[in-house]
């Protein structure tokens, strides 16, 4: 069991551990302090419901996604250039800083909706957590739910960390031309994962 939950948990870890349009996002309201744990935990608990879908019920989503694949590419995709332009936007204007009096600036419910897109429209979510993590989980017979367990609690970790851990970048991010690169940066990662969607890259 044990060992299940650590295969489990390296998996999880390793696999969300690339930068992606999810973490970014994540990393941007941790530096701002907006509403952090909200969105932490919604990346954490969108996370665990996809991993649960995929360590339980993988043989019946794999029947049905050739039918979602074209749906959840090119929604998404679409999805992902609008996120990425707004970001290169915000670069071309610059003037954003980071104080630490500014919390809890922005809206709540939007931050939560741009989370919850970020998450639910992202094929590579699916891919990462419902059908690879799905395929492995089931690997392990007996001990698939704690195989399951420890990607769910690497998910949670990892998110807690990225999101509180960002406050530790708040020196640097201080300046206005940080927040342009990161602005930069946000939009080329969105633009590079919306074009491996379109031409399978």
């Amino acid at each position: 069991m044990i060992q299940a939950a650590f295969a489990g948990f390296y998996l999880g870890f390793s696999l969300i551990l690339a930068i992606g349009a999810q973490n970014a996002f994540v990393l941007r309201q941790g530096l701002r302090r907006e509403h952090v744990l909200p969105v932490v935990l919604t990346c954490a608990a969108s996370d665990a419901v996809l991993i649960t879908l995929g360590v339980t019920s993988f043989a019946v989503i794999a029947e049905a996604l050739p039918v979602l694949a074209p749906l959840l590419r090119y929604g998404g995709a679409a999805f992902l250039i609008w996120y990425g332009a707004r970001s290169f936007l915000a670069m071309w204007r610059g003037g954003a800083t980071l104080r630490a009096v500014e919390t809890g600036a922005g809206s709540l419910r939007a931050a939560l909706l741009t989370c919850l897109a970020l998450t639910w429209l992202n094929p590579h979510v699916y891919l990462d957590t419902v059908i690879l993590i799905g395929t492995i989980a089931s690997q392990y017979g007996d001990n698939t739910s704690w195989f399951g367990m420890g990607a769910v609690v690497a998910s949670f970790v990892f998110f807690v960390a990225l999101g509180y851990g960002a406050r530790l970048l708040a020196p640097v991010f201080a300046l206005p031309r940080s927040w342009q690169v990161l602005d930069g940066v946000i939009g080329a990662v969105m633009w590079a994962i919306a074009a491996r969607l379109l031409w399978g890259m």
